[in-house]
């Protein structure tokens, strides 16, 4: 272990066994004083206001594990745990337990593929929750069995891993047909791929589908990859992803009680330009607003990301059975269902939403609790 005091720079080099290096600036280590944390809640409560801008370290040594630090402006000395340093060194990303490599997928995937898991064993076990969760996140579509075919079977999955995040339909919504419906879902039509809600200033996460009845002819529900859509689309056609990626269009919802409105990119990419959500719903899509010589262009790029996800390269059909439950990322997966004719029996899903950050929070909760 090496340390080497850059007062000039204001930074403290720190070298470990392995040769990895951290490079600190002071007032990043006075900010992060151990004892700057609240004792039960580890919530900030050093005030960045009554500190020096011009700091200076009077004396460094590393004593056991720890580093301890001496300043010219406080008796204080800080003390530093080298194991944490190491694993928050500005610069590097630090590790996040919920963070996880997305797999794409396309239409030769096997069903039998498509992560799945037991009701009774998310209930029961937190590590095949942990997995499960992981798995799902993977690849933004998986599977439960085993549910009781009533209603609220699903919703107490989904309240497992979190808060259920409520919408102008409700905290859970039912998928049937019924008379005078306010949205698609709610007639026996057939629905193309999308993602729900768009028109939200922050569409839901991850959506859960419990199949109570399946009777009607038809109904079958199909869901595409929109990361292995994107990813296609931006291989093939620059020019289409560049428009769908930087171009914001309008949805809108509205009925008699509410009028909801937001711009989306339908392509959403990181700061580092990765494939980040997808917002795709042509139902709910507003007229179109952007400068009339952009409007030939956006429909080109528009109508082939359309055309990309109906296509049987990357659809994957499921016929639910009662039971059964499908879960996946809304702002990643697309999902529709063929038309049902519902004379000759009844359909009925029961859905809600958990948002993406309450996925996370769980994993990161239970691989923490495992670590421990």
């Amino acid at each position: 272990m090496e340390l080497k005091n850059d007062d000039e720079c204001e930074i403290l080099h720190i070298k470990w066994s392995n040769n990895s290096e951290g490079l600190f600036p002071f007032l990043w280590l006075r900010e992060n004083d151990p004892d700057g944390f609240h004792h039960d809640t580890q919530e900030r409560i050093t005030d960045l206001t009554n500190i020096l801008l011009d700091l200076h370290i009077t004396k460094a040594c590393i004593n056991d594990n720890y580093l301890h630090l001496s300043w010219q402006d406080t008796q204080k000395e800080t003390i530093y745990n080298l194991d944490w340093l190491y694993n928050h060194r500005p610069g590097s990303a630090a590790i996040d337990l919920a963070a996880i490599r997305r797999k794409s997928w396309r239409s030769d995937i096997q069903l039998e593929s498509i992560p799945s898991a037991v009701a009774r064993d998310l209930l029961n076990s937190n590590d095949k929750l942990a997995i499960w969760l992981e798995e799902t996140q993977t690849y933004g579509l998986s599977m439960v069995t085993g549910l009781e075919d009533r209603q609220g079977a699903g919703i107490e999955i989904a309240q497992k891993i979190g808060f259920l995040r409520k919408t102008n339909f409700g905290t859970s919504f039912e998928v049937q047909s019924k008379p005078n419906p306010n949205n698609l879902a709610y007639t026996s039509v057939a629905l193309p791929p999308h993602t729900d809600l768009p028109n939200q200033e922050l569409p839901p996460g991850f959506q859960f589908l419990h199949c109570i009845a399946n009777e009607a002819q038809g109904g079958g529900s199909t869901f595409s990859d929109g990361l292995a859509i994107s990813m296609d689309l931006r291989l093939d056609d620059k020019e289409a992803f560049e428009i769908l990626s930087t171009t914001s269009i309008p949805f809108r919802f509205h009925d008699e009680n509410v009028d909801i409105k937001s711009r989306k990119h339908v392509i959403t990419l990181t700061m580092d330009g990765e494939i980040n959500e997808i917002c795709f719903n042509a139902h709910i899509a507003d007229f179109l607003d952007i400068e009339p010589l952009q409007m030939k262009p956006y429909y080109r790029a528009y109508q082939k990301f359309m055309k990309m996800t109906r296509s049987k390269d990357y659809l994957l059909n499921i016929r639910l059975s009662p039971g059964q439950m499908v879960v996946f990322d809304n702002r990643r997966i697309l999902h529709g269902r063929e038309a049902f004719d519902p004379t000759t029996g009844f359909r009925h899903l029961q859905g809600c939403y958990v948002d993406r950050g309450e996925f996370e929070s769980r994993l990161r909760v239970l691989k923490r609790t495992n670590n421990s």
